[in-house]
C-alpha cells in the first residue's frame, strides 16, 4: 500500500470555517494528490475561542467530531479538520505555547493520522481596559492590526452578543471599546487577540507546520503491512544521566505501531542522546 497511490486524486473535506484551506490544501495536493474542498460548515458548534461555547470534550476529540460531522454531512470518504489550544507548555509553566493538532481521516481504509506542532511562536494575550490609549498599546503589543482582536465585556461572556470579534482597523478597534465601555458596570472591558487562524497569521503558521507533520506521518509506512501513519504509539523513559548513569525522566525509546496490522518497533534514543543532561536527573539536581 503506497500513500501517493492509495490517496492521489481523491476528494478530502476539511472543515473549517477560518480559512485554514489557505495552508492546509495546498499542501495535501501537492505531497499526496488529494484534492481540499471546503463545504459550508460551522465548526463553532464544537468549542470557541471566546468560551461562550465550550469546546468538545479534549483537543483530539473535537477535531474528531468536526473530522466525522462533516462526513456525514458530505457523505465523502476522506476528512481533514484541525483544533488548537493555548496553554503553559508542560515542561516550562510560565511559558505560554501554542498546540496545533490536525486529523485525517479515511472512512475507506478505516485510517486516522494525527499531525501536531507544540510551538511557543503565539501572539496570545489579554488585557483588561479602561480607555482607548491602554487598547492601543496593547494592540501595538501583540501585532495589530496584521493581528486582529476581540472585545468583550467581561472575559467569561454570557452569550455573543458581549463579544466584537475580527477587529482589525483602529477604527474598528476605537469603536468597538468605546460601545463595550458604555455597557460596562464597573468601568473597564476585557480585551483580547482574536485566536482564530484567519486573523492570527502566527496561529496559521503553526497550523502549516502541523499540517507538514501529518503528511509526513501519512508517508511513514508500516514495514510489515506498508499500511500509511507508521507512528509513534508509546514512549519510554528512562534515558540514563550523564554523570550517575540513573534513568530520567527523559525518554529513552519509543515504540511504533501499525494502527492495521498492530506491527510493533522499537527505536532507542529517538532524540539522538544516550545520555541525559545531569541537570535533568533527581540525584545530580534535586
Amino acid at each position: 500500500m503506497d500513500s501517493q497511490i492509495l490517496f492521489k486524486n481523491r476528494v478530502a473535506v476539511l472543515a473549517t470555517m477560518h480559512k485554514k484551506e489557505r495552508v492546509i490544501a495546498p499542501l495535501f495536493e501537492k505531497e499526496l494528490g488529494i484534492k481540499v474542498t471546503v463545504p459550508q460548515f460551522n465548526t463553532d458548534q464544537f468549542g470557541s475561542f471566546t468560551r461562550d461555547i465550550e469546546r468538545s470534550g479534549s483537543q483530539i476529540e473535537a477535531a474528531r467530531l468536526k473530522a466525522q460531522q462533516v462526513l456525514l454531512l458530505t457523505g465523502e470518504s476522506l476528512a481533514i479538520a484541525s483544533e488548537g489550544s493555548f496553554a503553559p507548555h508542560p515542561s516550562l509553566l510560565y511559558a505560554s505555547c501554542n498546540r496545533e493538532v490536525v486529523i485525517f481521516i479515511d472512512r475507506e481504509n478505516d485510517l486516522e493520522i494525527i499531525g501536531e506542532e507544540l510551538s511557543f511562536d503565539t501572539n496570545h494575550n489579554h488585557l483588561k481596559v479602561s480607555d482607548i490609549q491602554q487598547a492601543i498599546d496593547f494592540a501595538e503589543k501583540v501585532g495589530f492590526p496584521e493581528h486582529g482582536l476581540i472585545v468583550m465585556l467581561n472575559d467569561h461572556p454570557k452569550n455573543s452578543d458581549e463579544i466584537i470579534k475580527g477587529i482589525n482597523t483602529e477604527a474598528a478597534l476605537i469603536q468597538a471599546i468605546n460601545n463595550s465601555l458604555k455597557k460596562s458596570v464597573n468601568g473597564t472591558v476585557h480585551l483580547e487577540t482574536d485566536m482564530r487562524a484567519m486573523y492570527n497569521p502566527t496561529r496559521m503558521k503553526n497550523i502549516e507546520k502541523a499540517t507538514y507533520n501529518l503528511i509526513e506521518k501519512i508517508n511513514c509506512l508500516c514495514p510489515k503491512c506498508s499500511t500509511p501513519g507508521f507512528d509513534i504509539n508509546q514512549r519510554i523513559p528512562g534515558l540514563p544521566c550523564e554523570w550517575c548513569s540513573a534513568p530520567t525522566t527523559l525518554t529513552k525509546c519509543v515504540i511504533y505501531k501499525c494502527q492495521k496490522c498492530g506491527f510493533r518497533k522499537e527505536q532507542l534514543f529517538p532524540d539522538g542522546k544516550q545520555f541525559a543532561n545531569p541537570a535533568q536527573c533527581m540525584y545530580c539536581n534535586p
